[in-house]
């Protein structure tokens, strides 16, 4: 059971870093990880060398726990979290963390800060954030001698400010990954490059950007944090893919497309061209990611004499949407059968 809670204001969580009572820390050097424990340390101790400082050795991760209806804690899919990190740290040339270790380290951190993961109904969770850095010291262009492998927790709000209130997507005048370049892992040097073009876009009173592929700027990608979904008029799960492999592989779009099979929708999964977008061929539109995990589009705009507004999603969260989000959280809470065994209990 769930216990005795922090007493916070639940309800009105942003999405930021509270400080919480335990971290999850490992370190690999001389060819294997250490045990690793929890410590109540939030502070990291790095050498000016350390090779994150240097050439970016850095991978993350981010998932969820939840309290259900019965007052359990449970996070969801962890096991393909494991997966992707240790996908993404070797193609950094980094060590992968066991994925048993893995599983076990998040259910170590979450069920000692059990007291933080927010209750049943109060529409926050507690996000976990996993990452790895190249800690040891590097000078020349090569791979860190040491890594240092570390999981935080934080109880969290609504990614985007409004909740489910349909947001607007300008096109981005930048790229967002090469090519078979990084784009298909989720490192910290995929992020970066987004900062600039994101906070344009919300000075420009966007919420986020669309990104087009860099090939070609034909095709639809994804946006900064987030894979994108499209639905037709009759009912059509459109799920945009890569010509080029550029596309980060979300757990949360490989869910909701099981959902949508249970549901008996019909899916695409295919690459997607933005002069299909713009000719009206969609009716609802949602970016879908561990953090929000659907969070409606209402409007994309191209520029001042472009603008597509989806008519199913334009006010409120279209009715395929809503559908697909809700199984997904029902699942997670516990409300509804976890028919595929997603649901992994922490305590």
């Amino acid at each position: 059971m769930a216990g005795e809670k922090k007493d916070l204001d639940w309800s009105n969580l942003d999405f930021s870093y509270h400080k919480t009572d335990y971290s999850f820390v490992a370190n690999w050097k001389d060819g294997a990880w250490d045990e690793g424990a929890l410590t109540s340390d939030h502070n990291i101790s790095l050498s000016e060398c350390a090779g994150i400082f240097h050439y970016c050795q850095e991978v993350f991760e981010g998932l969820k726990a939840y309290t259900t209806e019965d007052g359990s804690i449970v996070c969801f899919r962890p096991d393909l979290n494991a997966e992707r990190m240790a996908d993404s740290a070797t193609r950094l040339e980094m060590p992968a963390f066991p994925k048993e270790r893995f599983i076990d380290a998040v259910k170590q951190v979450v069920a000692a800060n059990a007291a933080w993961v927010p209750p049943f109904g109060s529409g926050a969770t507690l996000y976990v954030r996993p990452f790895m850095i190249g800690s040891g010291e590097v000078i020349g262009v090569a791979p860190a001698p040491e890594y240092h492998f570390r999981i935080l927790v934080t109880p969290v709000g609504p990614y985007f400010k409004g909740g489910l209130k349909p947001i607007t997507l300008c096109i981005a005048k930048y790229d967002r990954a090469a090519p078979h370049g990084t784009g298909n892992i989720k490192a910290g040097l995929n992020y970066a490059m987004s900062l600039k073009p994101t906070m344009d876009a919300h000075r420009g009173g966007f919420a986020e950007n669309l990104y087009l592929d860099s090939q070609s700027r034909t095709y639809v990608e994804e946006t900064g944090g987030a894979n994108v979904l499209f639905v037709k008029a009759d009912g059509t799960l459109v799920v945009p893919q890569s010509h080029t492999d550029s596309i980060l592989p979300s757990i949360t779009r490989r869910s909701l497309v099981q959902v949508a099979e249970d549901l008996g929708m019909t899916i695409e999964q295919r690459p997607v061209t933005w002069d299909e977008v713009k000719s009206g061929a969609f009716v609802e539109c949602g970016l879908c990611g561990t953090a929000a995990v659907i969070s409606p589009v209402g409007t994309i705009v191209e520029d001042e004499n472009t603008k597509v507004e989806f008519p199913q999603g334009l006010t409120e969260i279209g009715p395929a949407m809503k559908k697909l989000r809700e199984t997904l959280t029902g699942i997670q809470d516990g409300a509804l059968e976890d028919k595929h065994g997603w649901v992994f209990k922490i305590q």
